[in-house]
């Protein structure tokens, strides 16, 4: 048998040449689970707001691992230890950290799956693949769950400073074009220490701080809660709740078999076993994508009309409410309106006009603060020791509620 060379490079659009440290990495790269993520979209249906967003799950666990390459090699240069076993450890718990993802990211968390979050399958993913590398990530999966004595290395992987997010917000901000988001992830990782086995930011790092924070506030609402885009994810949702309302009916739907899985059954977080996340496995935007092809000309009035929807862009119109009382008055006076357009039943009427709601907080002062370790030897929030007072301003939580209705109902 010809041996494999493992030690590939990658030719990455953000960070250039990428290196695959090591042959277990290269083989979970390999694995069918983690393929599966070229296939599962970074951004969901943002798309439809930003042509160029379709870079994949792929592409974004790769880029993290990327960073984590550079974060172990800055801290190991200030004298931090990090053995052989750690280091590995780390690289195997970010790239794997969203393979849990479904099809357009968050759309079957809220639909055909119930209340089963990504983290939750990324780890029903982790202890599957631990099982067939006969235990190689064992300390990859008690690092990602938070139980290893270490405390840095969980903060690397998730944290209100993580390699997740340095990656995300530079690399969706390359392909939808949202310049705000581009963040220097490079002098962010070279400024990160360890003090006490906790992960800090020296205090000349700290304008690299608040502009990663005022990046992250700007791209959340100029592209992840785009009204838009938020719009169609809801009415993705909707979709998919109705398919499976209709096949539970015993309604005849097209769809691919790893889809009808969950169509036909209730899968929540106790049932889901071998079973489940083998059909779970086989699942990416591509089952969604031609069953919308398939079911916007499908008999049933509801599943048809949002399903072309979002087959050719002819969203629902958005209106972004400030005051919660004027959503209820508005919500009621559309619903009447679009029922009796469509001669709709009560039941019906929610698929077409509902209400939702977004919510900005680019630092969460509940959370682990990001620490600032001091010329001196002390450690303060980046709050306190800020001079932006819009810092302040950023750790409190903005929510907007959305009216979404049919473009056919506007008033003149």
């Amino acid at each position: 048998m010809a041996l494999v060379n493992k030690l590939k490079i990658l030719n990455d659009p953000i960070y250039g040449f990428i290196s695959i440290p090591n042959s277990l990495v290269y083989d979970l790269i390999e694995h069918p689970y983690f393929q599966r993520l070229r296939r599962i979209s970074q951004m969901g249906v943002s798309y439809l707001v930003y042509p160029g967003a379709h870079h994949t799950r792929f592409h974004h666990a790769i880029g993290c691992m990327h960073l984590m390459q550079k974060a172990v090699q800055v801290l190991r240069f200030k004298s931090v230890e990090i053995s052989c076993e750690e280091e590995t450890a780390l690289y195997v718990a970010i790239l794997l950290h969203d393979i849990g993802h479904g099809p357009f990211s968050h759309a079957m968390e809220h639909s055909i799956v119930e209340g089963v979050v990504h983290e939750d399958i990324s780890l029903f993913f982790m202890h599957r693949l631990n099982k067939e590398f006969n235990g190689q990530l064992d300390l990859a999966i008690k690092i990602f769950k938070g139980e290893y004595h270490r405390k840095f290395m969980l903060q690397l992987i998730s944290s209100q400073l993580d390699m997740d997010r340095m990656d995300y917000l530079k690399r969706d901000s390359f392909y939808s074009g949202v310049a705000e988001g581009n963040i220097n992830s490079e002098r962010l990782i070279q400024m990160l220490n360890v003090v006490e086995d906790a992960l800090v930011v020296e205090q000349k790092g700290i304008y690299s701080v608040e502009m990663f924070l005022v990046a992250r506030r700007l791209m959340y609402w100029q592209a992840y809660l785009h009204k838009t885009s938020v719009c169609a994810e809801m009415i993705l949702v909707r979709v998919l709740q109705r398919a499976k309302e209709l096949v539970q009916k015993k309604v005849s739907l097209w769809a691919s078999e790893s889809l009808l899985f969950f169509l036909e059954n209730q899968v929540d977080a106790q049932d889901f076993d071998t079973i489940a996340l083998d059909k779970f496995a086989l699942l990416d935007d591509s089952d969604i994508l031609g069953a919308l092809k398939s079911w916007q000309f499908h008999d049933d009035f509801i599943l048809s009309k949002l399903s072309n929807m979002i087959i050719n862009r002819d969203l629902l119109q958005v209106e972004l409410i400030s005051d919660k009382q004027e959503l209820t008055e508005k919500l009621a006076k559309k619903k009447t309106k679009v029922a009796e357009k469509f001669n709709l039943s009560k039941e019906a009427i929610n698929y077409f006009v509902f209400k939702g709601k977004v919510k900005n907080s680019a630092y969460s002062r509940e959370q682990e603060p990001i620490m600032i370790l001091k010329k001196n030897g002390n450690l303060t929030d980046i709050l306190s020791l800020s001079d932006q007072l819009n810092l302040k301003a950023l750790s409190k939580p903005v929510t907007k509620y959305l009216l979404c209705y049919p473009k056919s109902t506007l008033e003149p």
